[in-house]
């Protein structure tokens, strides 16, 4: 559950001082509020034990349906030698799913007020998700983002009654919720109009309307920064890799029990299913090795840090797609050469690496050793998209394993370096 909000009608209570920094200005007491509904005030960025919810970690199970579902399609468009068509509908699919996962995040590491009202708009939320998830495949094998388009409108439309709510009960930042809302209500706009547009131009009004979406909170947040609290955001971001790394390693099991059944030999996938695990073993140590409240610094950074995501969450899902693949593939060669069934695993594994790297660090920090080897181990990995089938599969998931283990050893070697160089 959310963090006890406080009673407003106690004995004694009224404002506190804000322990976030000198200066600030007091919370202002809370208006009387009935049993169900509270005044979405908010919150402390520097509030302490603040943890996800169970909502927020119902919210993020019944979205990783969505993400299944765009990733076994664009498994199926792999497999069927689709492999243009299915890079970009898998692109644009999940822009759709993490924009209006992401948004629901920083909003409620703002305002979760985890009163009657507030649940029941996120479950409408949760509603349109699902609603997401029976449209993806028709939009990226057909091009019909009719379904999908509307579940999403239904999520960013409950959004915009968020906001609305902030609006009137946080007058400090009244702007900045009335530019959310405004903002994205007119593009919601945008998305039902593009439905009876023309074919030719559906690309270039998708990428105008995404343009738009990634405008509204760096415009919104310039009249009065939301009070979202970065270990809250850090968890959350976690906890929905731990996720996706999770139906990574279900599409993967599903594609050995498949070809098992086809009397595929152990043998023959002993190599994928030891490549994969140890892929994504590492992909998991790599991702949670880092400290991530230390960059959600400011709104800059923490956008570069929240925008990053797209590719650390697409690139993880589609490797679950691409090791599919690879198993289908070493059963029946189907339309796919060896080289462009390997990519399908060694890219996204690629791009994964490089993404969390990148968010992770400056580039002051790139003379550090253990920092370097990073995209050393990315060109490796890329590399062994030309050994023979299926060994560029065990190839990377070594080669990640590897990558751990020398990070922890540059790790261990300069903490006794600086144990050494410290006055005792």
């Amino acid at each position: 559950m959310s963090q006890p909000q406080p009673d407003p009608t106690a004995p004694g209570h009224g404002s506190q001082p804000d322990p976030a920094g000198p200066g600030r200005q007091p919370q202002p007491t809370p208006t009387p509020a009935s049993a169900w509904r509270r005044p979405m005030m908010a919150r402390l960025a520097s509030e302490e034990h603040r943890t996800a919810t169970v909502l927020e970690l119902f919210f993020d199970l019944c979205f990783v349906t969505a993400v299944a579902q765009a990733a076994l399609a664009f498994e199926h468009e792999l497999a069927e030698g689709h492999v243009g068509h299915g890079v970009l509908g898998y692109v644009l699919v999940f822009f759709a799913i993490w924009w209006a996962w992401m948004n629901f995040t920083w909003f409620a590491s703002a305002y979760d007020t985890d009163d009657v009202p507030y649940r029941l708009l996120t479950l409408v939320q949760i509603a349109g998700a699902l609603i997401m998830a029976a449209g993806a495949a028709d939009a990226l094998k057909d091009d019909d983002f009719t379904v999908i388009t509307w579940g999403y409108v239904v999520m960013r439309l409950a959004m915009v009654t968020q906001w609305l709510r902030a609006a009137r009960a946080d007058p400090e930042r009244r702007r900045t919720c009335l530019r959310y809302a405004v903002g994205i209500l007119v593009v919601q706009v945008g998305w039902v109009v593009r439905l009876a547009l023309p074919d030719d131009v559906g690309l270039l009004t998708f990428g105008l309307l995404v343009l738009a979406e990634l405008a509204v909170p760096a415009w919104a947040e310039r009249a009065a920064t939301t009070t979202w609290h970065p270990h809250h955001i850090a968890e959350r971001y976690g906890l929905f890799t731990l996720i996706v790394l999770g139906e990574t390693i279900t599409a993967a099991t599903g594609a050995v029990r498949t070809a098992l059944d086809t009397d595929a030999s152990i043998g023959d996938l002993a190599p994928l299913i030891v490549g994969g695990v140890l892929t994504v073993f590492a992909l998991w140590w790599l991702y949670f090795a880092q400290h991530a409240p230390r960059r959600l610094t400011g709104l800059p950074n923490a956008l570069l840090w929240g925008y990053g995501h797209y590719l650390v969450f697409a690139s993880a899902a589609a490797a679950g797609a691409g090791l599919a693949v690879n198993v289908a593939h070493a059963t029946d060669h189907g339309h796919l050469t060896d080289r462009t069934a390997a990519a399908a695993y060694t890219i996204p594994v690629a791009v994964f690496i490089t993404l969390v790297w990148l968010l992770h660090h400056r580039a002051a920090e790139l003379r550090n050793p253990a920092d370097v080897i990073h995209p050393l181990a990315v060109l490796a990995i890329l590399a062994s998209t030309f050994a023979p089938a299926p060994a560029p599969v065990l190839i990377t998931g070594v080669l990640a394993a590897l990558l751990i283990a020398a990070t922890l050893v540059l790790a261990a070697r300069a903490a006794a370096h600086s144990r050494e160089r410290s006055p005792t």
